[in-house]
């Protein structure tokens, strides 16, 4: 492989100049769609689709060749296990296929399907491969970190030779039916059915067979999309069983056709979600049929795709194969917890009724059809019943968010490139003088030496430490760039470490891999490999990585990984990875693997420092949100994109992974000024806030916009900094049970039918906050839904708004407002002093906001930890309820603690002094019209003074109560009237 590859340095640096030339030259244009497979050009996927057309053409004969053996069955302590027969062929030749149905104690099954063969190795293989023979079995010991408890109090409800059921979960409200022949999976809760496997017959597991040899058929050429054998055997497509080629690449295939598919019904669901991540809309469409489908199967795949499409089931960065239904008072959900290329359809249709029904008509079902490369069938089923049981069903299984640093949650200011320390110090100076807080400034590839991690440019970077020490003084970060791809090249120590210990991914001869990115040649880290993340782990100490510190932290990129002149821009199938898996069974989990080892490497950075690592990915799998932050990639300058990050962000939450950000601003492009305002005002209220920009890009940091633009987003961005106690109350529920942290409105509101396509608005975590940016040019008012019938504010103005359950509101916002409402019964934290960063507000007083309900009262929260270390898991936090009751204002301990001085960390002891402030009370009654109001905390009863101000032109009455003085993490009451 060396002596193909073996170029001259000035041969090499002309490629490598070329490959960079291209990129930066096409910023204006889109991606070519082309460069990435449609479904006809995936060789499993076309054949499962036409599996599929099969099957449906068949309708009144087709039965599925899959059947349990009815001696098979055998059940214990939670777990089915049985014996699949599947026919092949007239010859009633068959394979076997082994299954396990598991009930879980959360309510969950799950149910697995491997091939006997496979498992006992009974294969040869092609090519004289390295490669395993087993199907890939190993995805749960990266992303299942429990749940996995097995239901023992499971009972079989019946038993026959047709079927067998089974009753579980909760109360034994749940049940499997387990059917024989054919198999399929019917699973009810209180007796009705609401997901249904194999109903439609497509099951489909490619069972191995050897490859028989067949000469060409003569004058016939190899198409795009196929291997070089067309011939049918046995009314079969072979053409790409063995190999298959795209874009001039051609993949090997030593274990032959090895794909999974299933068809997986919700019965009597009309709305589906999830399966991130896509552009369309966050209520998934049709891929097959029906006005305003899609032609194409959604894919999972993840592939470096600049400037995506719009609008499409495309694949982009990440994925994750977790699809939730939802109907009125029901929601359910299936995982499907494989690694490989997948891709999904999609058809909905009214279920068949009694012709006798004097109904108006079946339901509505979706049925949906998962179709993956290879591996395991291995689906979890969640029967809900709640959109907030989903998430948190699903969060047992592969882990919650994790808790961010504080610093995390505010502003972000990044661009490629800061070109040198002088730049990041003078960026620094200037949010400062025109009083623009942040807290994190970026440095993207050109930091480097050469485009070699770990190191710096020396003339441009000189002293890193003491920009570092500027931004700390500051409280503020550094983030800098860390790609898997390692720069091949002589006298870079990391190369050689990494090479010489053979920690880098395999190509198909078992030999390093190399291909381009932006180093150049370069080979790539393998973190399935242990051995890889221990070393990996060491490159990060500070004595290692010099001039990095303590406030410095990361940021994964191109980790799909991105491959210029690879495959569809990424790793051929083919590689060979740590254990001999090949790279087509653990593509999508290739990058929570790098981003797992780059946390944990910053976890143990220093002997000691046990703090929180910040590390940003661009691409994710099921379970990346137990390591840090994700944003959605390469987007566009243009207000389409700004609307599309909506959705895309609100389907990230839901789908397990809620730290989400778009690039603010656009990356490609130039925003006009309005762009810019209407972006950070939507970005304040994105989890994950990041301003970004690709280097051909014109600078555009707030302070270049001039007035009136800059002062828009500092006011936007100074909304952010107010409400950060409120963001990281939602985080911590996000880390507590899974809940998104931003919410759209069928989860907050699953019995109204009216938002479950609703995918631009969303409430912020518990706090009754309800926001609606405005993403469209030009536009200074947007219509708000309303999902219910209590009263709503405005935020700014405390305007009573005219609401009516079920209708949309129109709210004006001039460019310098944004139309955010306030849900009555809810109480939220603020603090309202200005700073420069999170740091400098850590031990500032709390505003409390109570937004009164109609009927008088009001619940909120507020949770804070010292934003830095893991003492919180060790109970070093305060968590608040915060209640409204007639006319008594308190604050009790949520989790019902007493926690003693002595049993005190020093950030506790110091929030000892940390008080409420004021508390502002809209929509407070003429009773409350008084000079002073009583608090008790500890023991002790003091008078505050009240500013009362009646209801006036529309605006709700309000009181203003402080200052309190009742320290934050006490009881303490206030009596109103």
């Amino acid at each position: 492989m060396r002596s193909t590859l073996g170029l001259s340095c000035n041969w090499t640096a002309l490629l490598y100049f070329a490959a960079v030339l291209v990129c930066l030259l096409q910023p204006a244009a889109s991606v070519k769609e082309h460069d990435f497979k449609k479904c006809h050009q995936s060789g499993f996927c076309k054949r499962n689709r036409a599996y599929a057309d099969d099957a449906a053409s068949q309708s009144s004969t087709w039965s599925s060749p899959y059947q349990v053996i009815s001696d098979s069955p055998s059940f214990k302590d939670g777990q089915l296990h049985a014996m699949i027969l599947k026919t092949i062929n007239a010859n009633s030749d068959t394979a076997r296929f082994p299954v396990t149905v598991s009930f879980l104690k959360s309510g969950a099954a799950r149910v697995t399907v491997d091939e006997e063969r496979r498992q006992k190795k009974d294969i040869k293989l092609r090519h004289n491969s390295p490669v395993r023979k087993e199907r890939y079995n190993e995805a749960e010991n990266w992303v299942i970190v429990g749940g996995l408890d097995l239901d023992k109090e499971a009972q079989v409800a019946f038993w026959d030779k047709s079927q067998v059921n089974i009753k579980y979960g909760p109360d034994s409200k749940l049940e499997a039916v387990v059917k024989f022949s054919p198999f399929e999976v019917d699973f009810r809760r209180d007796g009705a059915t609401h997901i249904k496997l194999n109903d439609r017959g497509l099951l489909n597991m490619e069972h191995w067979r050897p490859k028989v040899e067949k000469e060409k058929v003569e004058g016939r050429e190899t198409q795009e999309g196929e291997g070089d054998n067309g011939e049918d055997d046995n009314g079969e497509d072979e053409s790409t069983w063995w190999d298959e080629t795209f874009g001039g690449n051609t993949d090997s295939k030593p274990r032959g056709p090895e794909s999974v598919a299933l068809d997986i019904s919700f019965v009597g669901y009309d709305h589906v979600y999830g399966i991130p991540e896509h552009t369309g809309p966050m209520s998934l469409r049709q891929t097959r049929g029906g006005e305003g489908s899609y032609e194409e199967p959604y894919r999972m795949y993840n592939s470096d795709v600049f400037e995506y499409v719009l609008d499409s089931p495309m694949t982009l960065y990440g994925s994750i194969p977790f699809m939730q239904a939802h109907r009125k008072d029901s929601s359910v959900g299936v995982f499907w917890l494989n690694a490989a290329e997948t891709w999904v359809d999609i058809v909905k249709g009214k279920d068949s009724v009694n012709p006798l029904s004097l109904g108006l008509g079946g339901k509505t079902s979706t049925h949906t059809h998962w179709i993956s490369e290879s591996g395991i069938l291995d689906a979890f089923v969640l029967m809900g019943p709640t959109p907030r049981d989903l998430t948190k069903t699903y969060g047992e299984l592969t882990g919650y968010t994790a808790m961010p640093q504080e610093f995390a949650i505010g502003y972000h200011q990044c661009r490629w490139n800061y070109i040198s320390d002088d730049d990041v110090r003078d960026v620094d100076r200037k949010m400062d003088k025109f009083k623009i807080p942040y807290d994190v400034i970026w440095l993207d590839i050109e930091y480097t030496d050469d485009r070699k991690y770990f190191t710096w440019e020396q003339h441009s970077f000189p002293d890193p430490i003491g920009t570092g020490k500027q931004l700390e003084s500051h409280g503020r970060k550094l983030v800098v760039i860390i790609d898997p791809h390692i720069k091949k090249i002589d006298g870079y120590s990391v190369s050689k470490e990494m090479t010489s210990q053979d920690l880098a991914v395999h190509n198909k001869d078992d030999e390093i891999y190399e291909g381009w990115c932006w180093p150049g040649s370069s080979n790539w880290i393998d973190c399935f490999n242990p051995k890889a993340s221990e070393w990996w782990k060491t490159l990060y100490k500070y004595d290692s990585f010099k001039g990095t510190m303590e406030n410095t932290f990361l940021w994964n990129d191109m980790n799909e990984p991105s491959v210029f002149n690879g495959p569809e821009t990424t790793m051929p199938k083919d590689n060979i990875h740590h254990g001999h898996w090949e790279h087509r069974d653990i593509h999508n989990l290739n990058r929570l693997t790098f981003h797992n080892a780059t946390f944990e490497a910053l976890v143990t950075r220093k002997k000691g420092e046990l703090r929180r690592p910040f590390v940003l990915t661009r691409s994710f799998y099921a379970g990346s949100q137990r390591l840090g932050a994700m944003w959605t990639g390469d987007n566009q300058a243009s207000w389409d994109h700004l609307a599309a990050s909506i959705p895309m962000i609100l389907n990230q939450g839901i789908s397990g992974y809620p730290f989400a950000g778009a690039d603010v601003g656009g990356f490609f492009g130039n925003p006009e000024k309005d762009l810019m305002a209407r972006w950070y005002q939507a970005g304040a209220f994105y989890p994950f806030f990041r301003g970004h920009a690709h280097i051909d890009s014109r600078r555009r940091e707030p302070y270049l916009l001039g007035e009136p633009y800059t002062g828009i987003l500092t006011a936007a961005l100074r909304l952010r900094y107010s409400l950060l106690p409120s963001w990281y109350t939602a985080f911590f529920h996000a880390n507590r049970d899974g809940s998104p942290i931003v919410r759209p409105m069928f989860w907050t509101h699953p019995t109204e039918e009216g938002g479950f396509a609703i995918e631009n608005q969303m409430f912020v975590g518990s706090t009754g906050l309800l926001v609606k940016p405005i993403v469209e040019q030009d536009k200074e008012s947007t219509d708000i839904w309303i999902p219910d019938d209590e009263v709503y504010y405005d935020y700014s103005t405390y305007q009573v708004q005219n609401t009516h359950k079920g209708k949309h509101l129109t709210v004006k916002a001039a460019i310098d407002q944004i139309p955010l409402l306030m849900r009555g019964g809810h109480i939220f934290p603020r603090r309202d002093i200005p700073r420069r960063s999170s740091a400098m507000m850590r031990f500032d007083d709390y505003t409390l906001v109570v937004a009164v309900s109609k009927g008088g009262a009001a619940e909120g929260e507020l949770y804070a930890d010292d934003g830095d270390t893991f003492n919180h898991e060790k109970g070093q936090y305060i968590y608040r309820k915060l209640t409204l009751a007639g006319n008594k204002l308190s604050s009790t301990d949520a989790d019902g603690r007493d926690i003693k001085l002595t049993e005190a960390g020093s950030w506790l002891k110091a929030m000892r002094e940390v008080y409420v402030d004021r508390v502002i009370i809209v929509g407070a009654p003429a009773a409350w019209n008084q000079k002073q109001v009583q608090i008790e905390s500890e023991e002790r009863t003091w008078s505050v003074k009240v500013e009362y101000h009646a209801a006036k032109k529309g605006r709700a009455a309000f009181a203003v109560v402080g200052r309190v003085g009742a320290r934050i993490g006490e009881d303490w009451s206030i009596k109103l009237a």
